[in-house]
């Protein structure tokens, strides 16, 4: 209202957002490999926090809408650089319960944002949402300067080598990110061009990007599509619509509360190779992948049943319940997937989550645009399953790569066969 654009033109300020996400890994990625993961998270964070006061205090939408951008690609190392630093932490055996922390904790955000925003924006000024984000980034911001080490190993060494010249006088001591021949901007050139490359040559890469993609949009659409079920269907105020999200937020902290069954079961596939002949703690990626695979049939149950119960009949809890399953779901199929991409591209996993963030904002930009005109126009319920339907047909790629993707990687330039 203030600014007098259309809700299209508003809607804008989210797609640019997750635009920057999208953009920003594929040259973070590298430079947190130069540099390492510290100066990187501080360096975003800090831009972060500059990127915000141009919305808290914008004038008009041109300004919100790129300042939004820049806001996006300064955060976006927090989604694809933690990922390596989550690799740099853990050992292969380890990776099961850290990345469902780290696959969860990119949505959990999405489900509590509209919950604060709700209310914010319903008995304070709408510029408290930037100066809300404000105070928490500087407090973030200050948590990394003073807690977060460095985790990378290559810069680690660097930094030893650097010590011990110094201490002995000594300059035959190098660390073999030292003795790289290509520079900063090889790199960057090559990982912004290597994520491109895995999702043509990859078809696993391609495919599971994809159904990702595809749950990243449904869930950025949902911050529209609520507001237009539960206002248009049981009249809710702007706040009580913001705690519709809790149903998303509550299923995808049970995700991450299933975890110990999920790792049981892959100690569990780990003692069956062993008893086929494997050797002892051998492993395969696709071991990754069940999750994914509940997931995938949760995901499509929850849309169908949001779309359904969306009648002004059934009390509002139906759907918000359904919506919780949808999220169960989508924890479950990001963190098969995440940990699947990692542990089979072990040289190139910053170039597949970088890839796989690519797609994903492709989607979570885009379908904000048409997703209050398409529940408007299809219904409520058709609209849901109309969602419910595109994930049935990529249901199948998780199972299907987990029972033949060894056969497939064996046939691949970049997996590990």
């Amino acid at each position: 209202e203030e600014f007098h654009c259309s809700d299209e033109v508003a809607t804008l300020g989210l797609t640019s957002f997750v635009c920057g996400l999208g953009l920003g890994p594929l040259f973070l990625a590298p430079l947190s490999e130069f540099y390492g993961r510290r100066p990187i998270y501080i360096g975003s964070m800090t831009f972060f926090l500059i990127w915000l006061i141009p919305s808290a205090v914008a004038r008009n939408i041109q300004t919100m809408i790129i300042a939004r951008f820049f806001n996006g690609v300064a955060g976006s190392a927090f989604l694809s650089v933690a990922g390596g630093t989550v690799r740099d932490l853990f050992a292969r055996h380890e990776l099961q319960a850290p990345m469902m922390v780290y696959s969860a904790s990119p949505f959990l955000g999405p489900a509590l944002g509209p919950l604060v925003g709700g209310f914010i924006n319903s008995f304070a000024d709408w510029r408290w949402t930037f100066y809300t984000l404000m105070i928490w980034s500087g407090v973030l911001l200050v948590c990394f300067i003073f807690v977060v080490p460095e985790s990378f190993h290559p810069v680690l060494l660097r930094e030893k080598a650097i010590r011990l010249r110094n201490e002995t006088g000594n300059h035959r001591f190098k660390a073999p990110l030292e003795k790289m021949t290509h520079s900063v901007l090889d790199s960057v050139l090559m990982s912004c061009t290597r994520p491109l490359k895995l999702l043509y040559h990859e078809h696993m890469v391609l495919n599971l990007c994809l159904f990702s993609a595809l749950l990243m949009g449904i869930l950025y659409l949902f911050f529209g599509a609520f507001g237009v079920v539960f206002v248009g269907t049981h009249q809710f105020q702007l706040w009580q619509v913001g705690l519709t999200f809790l149903g998303i937020f509550v299923g995808m902290i049970v995700a991450v509360g299933l975890d110990p069954i999920f790792s049981r079961n892959y100690e569990r596939l780990v003692r069956q190779r062993e008893a086929q002949g494997g050797e002892p703690g051998g492993s395969e990626p696709e071991f990754r992948l069940p999750p994914a695979i509940v997931g995938s049939v949760l995901v499509p149950v929850g849309l169908f049943f949001f779309g359904w119960t969306s009648y002004r009949s059934v009390h509002w809890i139906v759907p918000i319940i359904a919506s919780g399953i949808f999220g169960l779901g989508e924890v479950l199929l990001f963190s098969g997937i995440f940990t699947f991409l990692v542990d089979a591209y072990p040289m190139y996993a910053a170039s597949a989550l970088a890839a796989n963030s690519l797609v994903r904002s492709c989607f979570g930009a885009t379908f904000p645009l048409f997703g209050n005109q398409m529940y408007e126009k299809l219904g409520y319920q058709w609209a849901s399953s109309l969602l419910a339907f595109l994930s049935i047909v990529m249901m199948p790629f998780p199972y299907l790569f987990f029972k033949y993707g060894k056969r497939i990687r064996a046939n691949s330039r970049h997996a590990k066969s």
